[in-house]
């Protein structure tokens, strides 16, 4: 049973609330809540691209298992030289917790393969990934549920999406993590016009005590699914403020999609996909539109243009 202060601090980091998490100031080191709540911390630095933090939040010479998946995650997400060997580390470390003898908590073994799991997912590592987060053995740990519900919902099978989440009811509590993932899961399906998910993200948006970006870019998507578009632009432009006017690339992408979807912003949605195409090239939506252009050039190539019709006299 998780303390009050690390539930919240769990809580926070998977609503999105990072910056608040990276302002945390942690528990006493002989604390047992020290090491999870360090490690959400570490993982928050991390999604904000923070990454050279981690080696001052996590000592090198650090025995735990989990706290060394961190460091391997921030050495891959850097983007640097150190990438491959870093999810040889992290291949290590599951092999590692695998063991008999491994020295580690079920919770740190479950943090291991949540960060491992990650990783590889952010590789492409597919099959690997979801190995990894036992979706074949069915796991009962959320969070690794919830990262697996999103590997599916990323290949397009809300199908199989559904069907963890199904499974995961049968002994998760309900609890807000396991709403998240049907929020989630009601983006992609569209299930009662995105009800569920605007209400979910409407709800956790009025908590006063929370400020959360992420939140706020998943209520607008929603809105921009319902055909909400002026209330989506104004979701996305608080997000932006909440990052300080530089928004990550999920805020960007809606954003882009929003001013293209609004009568007169056609200079705007052209300045904001500039944008998303230099920042982030990579992002899903750059990655569509790209391959639909080069399908659309190889067809037209194809396309034999039949001469025009010349009229006989009479």
């Amino acid at each position: 049973m998780d303390s009050s202060e690390l539930y919240n601090v769990k809580q926070q980091f998977f609503l999105g609330a990072f910056k608040s998490l990276v302002d945390l100031t942690l528990p006493d080191p002989s604390s047992d809540d020290y090491t999870p709540i360090l490690v959400y911390k570490a993982r928050a630095h991390i999604a904000l691209d923070d990454t050279k933090s981690i080696s001052t939040l996590v000592p090198a010479d650090t025995e735990n298992l989990a706290l060394k998946a961190v460091s391997a995650l921030a050495k891959y997400t850097s983007g640097t030289d150190a990438a491959d060997p870093a999810l040889e580390e992290l291949r290590d470390l599951c092999v590692e917790i695998e063991g008999e003898d491994a020295d580690a908590s079920e919770r740190e073994k479950g943090l291991v393969r949540v960060v491992a799991g990650t990783a590889f997912a952010r590789a492409g590592e597919v099959e690997e990934a979801l190995e990894t987060l036992g979706a074949e053995t069915g796991t009962e740990n959320l969070e690794a549920v919830a990262i697996i519900v999103q590997i599916y919902l990323s290949i397009h099978r809300p199908d199989l999406a559904r069907k963890e989440f199904e499974r995961s009811k049968q002994w998760a509590e309900d609890d807000l993590l396991l709403q998240l993932i049907e929020a989630s899961i009601g983006l992609v399906s569209g299930k009662d016009g995105y009800a569920d998910s605007s209400s979910f993200f409407t709800e956790q948006l009025a908590n006063p005590s929370l400020s959360s970006p992420h939140l706020l870019t998943s209520r607008g998507v929603t809105r921009l699914l319902r055909g909400e578009i002026v209330e989506a632009k104004s979701d996305l432009e608080e997000a932006v403020a909440q990052q300080g006017g530089h928004e990550d690339a999920e805020t960007l992408a809606a954003s882009v999609v929003a001013a293209g979807l609004l009568p007169g912003k056609k200079g705007e949605a052209e300045q904001l996909w500039t944008r998303l195409t230099t920042e982030y090239p990579t992002h899903p939506l750059v990655s569509a539109v790209n391959e639909k252009a080069e399908q659309f050039d190889e067809f037209a190539a194809k396309y034999q243009v039949p001469p025009l019709a010349i009229p006989t006299a009479a």
